[in-house]
């Protein structure tokens, strides 16, 4: 295993107005480790992934992909800021699935995973299509291929986000609370997929409130509370012996 990890956060802080919602924030993720970040409301976990893909850009710190700093370039021993262009480029090599599936009203599921490797990447449109047929089928809705989103219910949508993020390739999958909008009887679906994913080697930060999931699936637990890493270290240690309070008193409250 490489020494460099595949994403590394380097004391990320973030405040919006007077709120300082991330406070040197720092973690490395390996290639083909699934990452489970856990907290209550408020303490930072969305707000993290948005500023590890950059959409939001972080006060200060830095976020490393695969030992690229992400938003910046090399020139000599300075960091330059990149262009919008530049930095969409560098957003393809991360997939990141919203709590709000964010699929396109308008089109089809298969336009859905279509769009981004035809108009961003450059694919043929008819190999693009056919790998959006093999990612629904790997997502279970091949069938709802000519359907429109709003005729699926909020998991099928939530599955086909995951099949669209997929068809970008990317090295890295950042997860942000994807059942937390869904209906209890439909989150096992898009868990199962997730599932998959984490057995097939995919990269993973996971923003989640399934406790099962963070157990029994991530390699690595990061608990997170007023923007801090509170503590970080295997599931058997978070959810088996937690060293801090906080961690315990949190855990107490969802388990």
């Amino acid at each position: 295993m490489t020494d460099i990890p595949l994403l590394r956060v380097e004391r990320v802080s973030k405040a919006f107005g007077g709120n300082q919602v991330l406070r040197e924030v720092s973690l490395d993720v390996r290639a083909g480790q699934v990452q489970c970040v856990i907290g209550p409301s408020g303490s930072g976990k969305s707000t993290l992934l948005r500023c590890v893909n950059r959409l939001e850009v972080p006060d200060s710190g830095h976020v490393y992909l695969e030992g690229e700093p992400i938003g910046y370039r090399w020139k000599g021993e300075s960091l330059y800021e990149l262009t919008p262009s530049q930095l969409a480029v560098q957003r393809r090599r991360m997939g990141m699935v919203f709590q709000n599936f964010h699929l396109f009203p308008h089109r089809r599921v298969i336009e859905n995973v279509t769009e981004g490797p035809v108009v961003v990447g450059g694919m043929d449109r008819a190999a693009a299509r056919e790998q959006a047929m093999a990612l629904l089928s790997k997502v279970g809705l091949a069938e709802k291929a000519d359907a429109f989103p709003e005729s699926l219910s909020g998991g099928q949508q939530q599955r086909v986000a995951i099949a669209r993020s997929l068809a970008m390739r990317p090295a890295l999958m950042l997860f942000d609370e994807p059942t937390s909008a869904l209906d209890p009887e439909l989150v096992g679906d898009v868990l199962d997929v997730m599932k998959d994913l984490a057995n097939e080697g995919m990269t993973m930060v996971v923003v989640t409130h399934e406790m099962g999931f963070a157990r029994d699936v991530s390699d690595h637990v990061v608990f997170m509370d007023g923007g801090c890493v509170v503590e970080s270290g295997t599931p058997e240690q978070i959810f088996g012996a937690p060293e801090h309070e906080r961690t315990r008193s949190f855990l107490s409250r969802v388990i």
